[in-house]
């Protein structure tokens, strides 16, 4: 179960969303920060995939001071505090404990960020970066629930509500590459279940498929925005569950290539690899 909780890491994480689009526009003409890249916003990123969390932390701060209407800041703050506690508690390679305060950090950015998608799905219920929103907002209280809360069947519910505005947003946007990566780790998370729970999980309209699951994050590891990185390492990570070596291995060089600084993609390669783990200084508590 650790193996498969693990996967639900960036159930979907980040978040990307601006102003609303005209009814029928393509994802591929879309230009706000959701479908393309913000130089603001991508440097944020880039420090959080680089581990400096607090760096990264100011950025998404200044940036949602500077657009108080827009989920994007909050989700992108929400991402900071859940990733940070991901790191510092080591969930991708050893027990880990909660941290309060930094859990009601990431909870109270999620629940801003719903708030100013609801407000624009009242005005346009196709808005794209609104379903973003809460498909990232889900997907990491997913997260959130089933690696740090052990709220399973919570975690269950909200990873079907984040693949359901997936859906919704894909359907009209099938270019929102960044997005893939939500209902194709459910896909695949489901689709390791034992025969008996993915049984109880289609009556309840939660569907399975392991292969399908890991054609979806592919896309967005290769083709994605902000959300390429965590995809890659989540493509990683099952293609090494599934014996497939050589995915696995392209996806975490390419990591520790982009992202040399980065100690869990360094040591994830060290291990597929079957190398020695090289030594790091450890999150701090």
């Amino acid at each position: 179960m650790r193996d498969l909780s693990t996967l639900l890491t960036v159930g979907v994480i980040s978040a990307l969303l601006l102003c609303v689009p005209s009814a029928g526009q393509s994802a591929s003409k879309l230009t706000t920060p959701a479908f393309s890249s913000d130089p603001e916003l991508k440097a944020g990123y880039q420090l959080l995939y680089e581990q400096k969390f607090p760096e990264a932390r100011k950025i998404f701060q200044e940036w949602a001071e500077k657009n108080p209407q827009e989920p994007f800041g909050q989700v992108s703050l929400a991402a900071s505090y859940l990733f940070e506690e991901f790191y510092r508690q080591q969930v991708l390679t050893s027990d880990y404990f909660l941290n309060d305060k930094r859990i009601r950090d990431f909870e109270d950015a999620a629940a801003k960020a719903r708030a100013l998608a609801t407000q624009r799905l009242k005005q346009n219920k196709h808005d794209p970066e609104a379903l973003f929103a809460m498909t990232l907002c889900a997907g990491m209280q997913s997260d959130a629930d089933s690696m740090l809360l052990k709220k399973h069947y919570d975690a269950l519910k909200h990873l079907k509500e984040a693949n359901s505005n997936a859906e919704a947003l894909l359907n009209e946007y099938p270019d929102a590459y960044d997005v893939y990566v939500a209902p194709g780790i459910a896909y695949y998370v489901i689709g390791s279940l034992s025969g008996s729970a993915r049984f109880i999980l289609w009556f309840g309209g939660i569907h399975g498929d392991k292969e399908l699951g890991m054609r979806e994050v592919a896309k967005t590891a290769d083709n994605g925005n902000y959300l390429r990185p965590f995809a890659k390492i989540l493509l990683a990570l099952s293609a090494r569950r599934e014996k497939k070596q050589a995915l696995a291995l392209k996806n975490l060089k390419e990591l520790t290539e982009e992202f040399p600084g980065n100690s869990v993609y360094e040591t994830e390669y060290a291990k597929a690899l079957g190398r020695p783990v090289p030594a790091t200084n450890g999150p701090s508590n």
